[in-house]
C-alpha cells in the first residue's frame, strides 16, 4: 500500500513551492523508472538541531547533514523514514550555487535513490548517485 507522508519537526515551514501531490506523483515516476513501487515513506522536514540529534542517537555521528534515510525496503517496495534538514539544504544550495528548490528536490530524490539501493560512500558510488539524481531531476520536469 502506497502512503507518502510529510511531517515537520523543529523550527521549519514547508517551502512555498511545496506540493505533496506533485511530489508523490514525481516519486511514483522515479520508482517506476527503476522498476520499483512505493510503500510507506515518511518524510520528516526538520532543522539542523533536530537532524543532529537523530544523527547522534541512531547513527552515532556527531555532525550535521542534509538527509538521513532509514531503509525499510521489502523486495521491490520502497519504504523508509527520511529526515531532511531544510537548514542544511538551504546552506548547500548557496555553497553549490543553485536554488533552494533545486537542492530540495535533489535531496528528496537522493533519499529515494538510497531506498532503491544506490550508495554514495566511494567516489565511484557518488558519481553514479549524481548521475541518477540528474535522471530523477529530469523526471521532475515531466512529472
Amino acid at each position: 500500500m502506497k502512503e507518502i507522508l510529510f511531517f515537520k519537526e523543529g523550527n521549519v515551514e514547508y517551502p512555498s513551492f511545496f506540493s505533496d501531490v506533485f511530489i508523490c506523483k514525481w516519486l511514483e515516476r522515479i520508482a517506476g523508472y527503476y522498476h520499483k513501487s512505493l510503500g510507506t515513506i515518511n518524510f520528516i522536514f526538520c532543522d539542523d538541531e533536530y537532524i543532529l540529534s537523530v544523527n547522534r542517537q541512531y547513527l552515532k555521528h556527531d555532525y550535521y547533514t542534509d538527509v538521513i534515510t532509514f531503509d525499510y525496503v521489502e523486495g521491490d517496495v520502497l519504504s523508509g523514514d527520511v529526515f531532511i534538514s531544510l537548514d542544511t539544504v538551504h546552506s548547500n544550495s548557496m555553497m553549490f550555487a543553485t536554488t533552494f528548490e533545486n537542492e530540495f528536490y535533489r535531496v528528496l530524490c537522493h533519499s529515494v535513490l538510497h531506498l532503491i539501493g544506490f550508495k554514495d560512500k566511494t567516489d565511484a558510488d557518488s558519481k553514479e548517485m549524481r548521475l541518477n539524481e540528474n535522471i530523477c531531476l529530469d523526471l521532475l520536469k515531466i512529472a
